[in-house]
């Protein structure tokens, strides 16, 4: 593990926090609501698309830099247009580089993380949609924290627009210099904040100066089951995947692991999956987290088998990284094979999750739990730089 250094942040205490939304940012705008602000500012429209150049085709995020604004005018667009919203605390990095996780402290003392995954052929980040969650999954850390309150839009798109700077950077060895995937995985429930993860969406997919240029199908936006938002998206003509973190194929179990479940039932978020994948043609991802003699029985293995056949989905299994002092662990490799061979003699297309970030505090809200409690150290134990 390899510990990044970064600006410290100054320590907010969690009991002095207020839960307020930060100052306007251009990517809370679309293109025609950054010229409106640029000219009631009493500057000629182009120099909206300059300042959006600079920061979605560019990736500079710096007012400092857009040193081809006269200076005056630099700073009162800057001001306007570039607040900044995320103040990093810590960055790590683990496997070679490939995988690097931040936490960042916002204008209000919250805390969030982004994680940003290399491969050979593409480079992916995993965002937050929230601070904390208001979820209440007993075996995620996010959960655990409760929620803080909902991210911006820009406080979304700042995240992958850093990483997507980082990536062309080239430090993410054997990766391309560019980010191709964001997935709304990271801390909070993202169809719990929807209007400003649609809008964030629309930002990450409009080409620059709009927005970051990136492809709907390399979107991907999970959720624990919020029927009535489910069926939303599916009405929003978007090509983005929807992942379901369902975690049980039983209601008797599903309520106590994923507890909106208590309001929304096993088959009826089935259902609105599976007019999501008609509405759209995309393939609805099923999350499920393998958890040591909890969910990982073979009956659970076949009755997910029944429940997934012949539809448009496919299993990603996800081995359990568990939180410091959680009764929830990992299931042995034996048992998640035996739970993969089933579902797949189903006929139900079945991977496990690739694990990374474990040296790290992989898991989502890890990270910021530790910095909250004041206990964060690497895992051999010292303070990182």
């Amino acid at each position: 593990m390899t510990s990044l250094p970064l600006i410290p942040a100054t320590s907010v205490a969690p009991a002095a926090r207020r839960a307020y939304m930060p100052p306007q940012h251009l990517a809370d705008l679309d293109l025609a609501g950054r010229q409106a602000l640029v000219t009631g500012l009493g500057e000629p429209a182009f120099r909206a698309k300059q300042v959006s150049n600079h920061y979605f085709g560019r990736l500079v995020r710096d007012p400092q830099a857009l040193t081809d604004l006269p200076a005056a005018t630099r700073e009162r667009l800057a001001d306007q247009l570039l607040p900044p919203l995320l103040t990093p605390v810590r960055e790590l990095a683990c496997d070679d580089g490939a995988t690097r996780k931040a936490l960042w402290r916002l204008h209000d003392g919250a805390l969030v993380e982004s994680v940003l995954m290399g491969y050979p052929d593409r480079v992916t980040v995993c965002i937050s949609s929230q601070a904390g969650c208001g979820m209440a999954c007993p075996f995620c850390a996010t959960g655990q924290a409760g929620l803080t309150r909902n991210l911006s839009t820009a406080e979304i798109v700042d995240q992958a627009v850093y990483m997507a700077g980082v990536a062309a950077s080239g430090v993410v060895a054997g990766s391309p210099p560019r980010l191709s995937r964001v997935v709304f995985m990271g801390m909070g429930e993202p169809l719990a904040n929807y209007n400003r993860v649609i809008a964030a969406i629309r930002r990450l997919v409009s080409p620059a100066p709009e927005g970051l240029g990136l492809s709907q199908r390399h979107i991907t936006v999970s959720t624990v089951g919020l029927v009535p938002a489910i069926r939303r998206l599916a009405s929003e003509d978007l090509s983005v995947t929807l992942a379901l973190s369902l975690h049980a194929p039983d209601d008797d179990l599903r309520d106590e692991l994923v507890p909106v479940n208590q309001r929304w039932k096993v088959a009826e978020v089935l259902d609105a999956a599976w007019d999501y994948a008609a509405r759209t043609g995309r393939r609805v991802s099923i999350e499920y987290a393998m958890i040591k003699d909890v969910n990982d029985q073979p009956w659970r293995a076949d009755l997910l088998g029944r429940l997934l056949a012949g539809k448009l989905a496919h299993v990603n299994l996800i081995p359990l990284n568990p939180t410091p002092g959680s009764r929830w662990d990992a299931s042995p490799k034996p048992v998640e094979r035996e739970f993969v061979r089933r579902l797949r003699e189903a006929g139900v297309s079945t991977t496990v999750r690739d694990t990374r970030g474990r040296e790290i505090d992989g898991a989502c809200g890890q990270l910021a739990a530790a910095e909250d409690n004041d206990t964060f150290t690497d895992r051999a134990g010292e303070a990182p730089a």
